[in-house]
This record gives structure tokens, C-alpha cells and sequence, in this order.
């Protein structure tokens, strides 16, 4: 009998990074995948994004919707509470042999707590990894002490999981699916991106893409100050994304809405999909923002990358990357450093995220897994030696 090893998403970021695994998961004689969406995917003010899965190939094998609230501290649990209501359905009704997720989003936390009551193993995904600027922090360790599989982005990640008292021999270093992506998709060129855009493209331009830094305060004020400082450059073409499903997002969203629509240069997308945000990346002269793409995919372009704010900060970064505070006049003096003529150019990013073979690696170690027989509940601390300091003991 096949194992079955159910893959949940519920944003457009989730699905751009897992569907490669997905797509490895089904290929596997003795699997079967069962793919549990959720979330933004079918909310149209974040753009339907349960299109893309379809377009990609794959059937919704179970849909649990989520009555999303407007964005609260109250909103969050109510969604979360939602989440662990419909997902405790989907496991008392189906047998799973093994739930995969991925990072730190608060409704995967709900879905592993749903999983654990109901017996189901977990495979956690870019655990180990650090954002102090948003409460994702606490949500990412919560989820990798509820997993019993970990895939891990980097093999400093790896260590980090193994300090918080995971076994190694379940903790293991694959590199990041989102490098999958890159290597494994045919790009638009500079002018077909434009034309699927229905946008100019014509000189220099760069990719936005800001979501709520929750631990930061005010997400209205953070986000006026990036687009303080993207006025200060009217010569350029500004590609922004529009944020997650925080608490804040739909402010931000609104702001954005009203930047892009007194701008001729500015082009507003609720979601590109995984193909035309690649692209864009690809030929943008600069990233500027907070998600995880500019620390993981942005570098593997050699694309500068001005990070803005403590939301990312913790990770691993290339060389290209540069940090600022979330004000105005320290943004656009990083964004005119990094578009300096000769910077991108003298730039020696490391790929510190992987070889492009994340999937295929996390396909053949839950192939593994599973066909040794069901993963074990049962989970022992790993201690690490310690030796205290002086004054310490």
C-alpha cells in the first residue's frame, strides 16, 4: 500500500517554495500525494492564488477554508482556531502518514497542533532559521519541537535544530527548495516579462515586496517610509508586491494600491506567481523590502538587495545584501549605494542556500523514511555537550 504524505499550503510564498517538493513527492512509486490548500489561496484580495496550483499541474486534494477576520492580535487565533478546527476534520476522515510543511506562519503552527493529536508525524521545512523582527520566530521553534523530520535550508541551520534537542538522524541539510525554482523553471526574457506584466520595462528597474515586521510597531509608518524613499528615484520602475496575510497586511496593501495608482512607473501585483517573480528578479537592478526572497533567491541573480528592518534579520546573508533602518533617508541612501555603478559587479554572492536539489533530496528521505516503516512519535532530547564559563558554574 502507498504512503500517504499530505503537503498543506496556504500562502502564494508557501506554494511558490513547496511545489517543487510536490512535484517530487508524485513522482515516487511508493508515495501519494495528498495536497491540502488553505489559507489566501482562495481569497480574490490576494489573488485567487489556488489558480496558480491548478496552472501548475496539481489537483487540490483537499480544501479547508479559512474565514479570514479583519487583522487583529484577536484576528490571528480566531484564524488559527479555524485552522486547527478544519484540519482535525481532514485527519479523523483520512489516513496520513506524514504531514509536510514548511516555515512560520501561524496558521502551519494551528495545522501541527492539529496533526499532533491526531497521531500524524511532521516534516518541518527551513526550520532553524532566525527572524527577530516578526513573532514567525516563536512560531518556526513551536513547529520544528512538534516535527519529528527536519529539512533544513543550510547546514548552519542544521546545527541550530540539533541544539534545540532534535536528533541528528532526523535533522537534515537539503538546502532551500526556492534555488529548486530557479534552476528548474525556463525565465521570461527582459521584453516577455514585460508583455506578461503588461508593463514597461524599459531602463532600470527594481522589485518590492515589504510585509509587516510584527515585532517592529507601526506597519503603516514602515511601509510610507519605503515609499518615501522610492520617490526620491522617479527615473526608476518600481515592480511591488503586495503582503502576506499579517497583522498589518491589508493596511499596507491599501498603501500600496494608492502609491501605484498616482505612478506611471509603479506596477502593483497582488501576486505574480512563481515564474514572473523569478523573472523579475532576474533582470531588477535592485530588491528592496524584508521577505526571505531577497536573503535566499535574490542573491542567486547577483541582484543588490536593500533589506529593510529587523524582519529578516538573524539569517544567513550574501554579500550584496544591505541592511538599513525602516526610515526613509537610510533607505534611498541604500538603494543609491547598491545601484553604484560597479557594485553589482563587484559582488561575490555565495549560494549559501543549496545546489538546487532540495526536492529531489526531501522526496528520497521521506521515500526512505516511510518505507522503513511508520516515523516514530516518540521523540528523546538531544543533549550537546556544554561547558559552562567560568562565572557560570
Amino acid at each position: 500500500m502507498k504512503k500517504t504524505v499530505c503537503i498543506m499550503t496556504a500562502t502564494r510564498a508557501e506554494w511558490g517554495l513547496l511545489r517543487p517538493v510536490a512535484g517530487r513527492i508524485r513522482m515516487k512509486e511508493g508515495l501519494e500525494l495528498v495536497l491540502a490548500v488553505t489559507g489566501t489561496h482562495f481569497l480574490a484580495e490576494y489573488g485567487n492564488t489556488y489558480e496558480d496550483i491548478l496552472s501548475d499541474g496539481f489537483a487540490i486534494d483537499e480544501r479547508v477554508d479559512i474565514q479570514l477576520y479583519p487583522q487583529s492580535p484577536a484576528a490571528v487565533s480566531k484564524t488559527m482556531a479555524l485552522a486547527l478546527l478544519g484540519f482535525a476534520d481532514l485527519f479523523a476522515r483520512r489516513r496520513i502518514d506524514l504531514l509536510i510543511v514548511l516555515g512560520d506562519r501561524y496558521e502551519t503552527l494551528a495545522v501541527c497542533m492539529a496533526a499532533m493529536s491526531a497521531r500524524v508525524p511532521i516534516a518541518h521545512l527551513h526550520g532553524g532559521e532566525t527572524t527577530e523582527g516578526a513573532m514567525d520566530e516563536g512560531i518556526r521553534h513551536a513547529v520544528t519541537k512538534l516535527a519529528s523530520l527536519h529539512f533544513t535550508s543550510n547546514e548552519s541551520h542544521r546545527r541550530r535544530v540539533i541544539q534545540m534537542g532534535e536528533r541528528p538522524e532526523r535533522v537534515f541539510n537539503t538546502g532551500a527548495p526556492g534555488i529548486d525554482n530557479i534552476l528548474g523553471m525556463e525565465l521570461l526574457s527582459r521584453d516577455g516579462l514585460a508583455e506578461a506584466l503588461g508593463f514597461d520595462l524599459t531602463g532600470t528597474y527594481g522589485v518590492v515586496a515589504f510585509h509587516p515586521a510584527t515585532l517592529e510597531g507601526d506597519a503603516e509608518a514602515q511601509c510610507r517610509a519605503v515609499f518615501d524613499a522610492l520617490s526620491a528615484f522617479p527615473h526608476l520602475r518600481f515592480i511591488i508586491t503586495k503582503s502576506n496575510a499579517d497583522e498589518g497586511g491589508n493596511a499596507i496593501n491599501a498603501l500600496i494600491d494608492r502609491y501605484a495608482a498616482k505612478r506611471e512607473n509603479v506596477l502593483a501585483a497582488a501576486s505574480l506567481g512563481s515564474l514572473k517573480y523569478l523573472s523579475a528578479l532576474k533582470h531588477a537592478a535592485v530588491m528592496v523590502g524584508n521577505s526571505s526572497s531577497g536573503i535566499i533567491e535574490a542573491p542567486y541573480f547577483n541582484v543588490p538587495v536593500v533589506n529593510v528592518g529587523d524582519r529578516q534579520k538573524g539569517r544567513m546573508q550574501a554579500e550584496g545584501t544591505l541592511n538599513c533602518p525602516t526610515e526613509s533617508q537610510a533607505i534611498a541612501a541604500a538603494m543609491q549605494r547598491a545601484l553604484a555603478p560597479g557594485f553589482r559587479e563587484g559582488l561575490r554572492n555565495k549560494n549559501l542556500y543549496g545546489d538546487g536539489n532540495a526536492a529531489k533530496r526531501i522526496a528520497d528521505i521521506v521515500d526512505e523514511q516511510l518505507r522503513a516503516g511508520p516515523v516514530g512519535l516518540r521523540k528523546s532530547f538531544y543533549d550537546i555537550e556544554f561547558t559552562p564559563e567560568p562565572d557560570q558554574a
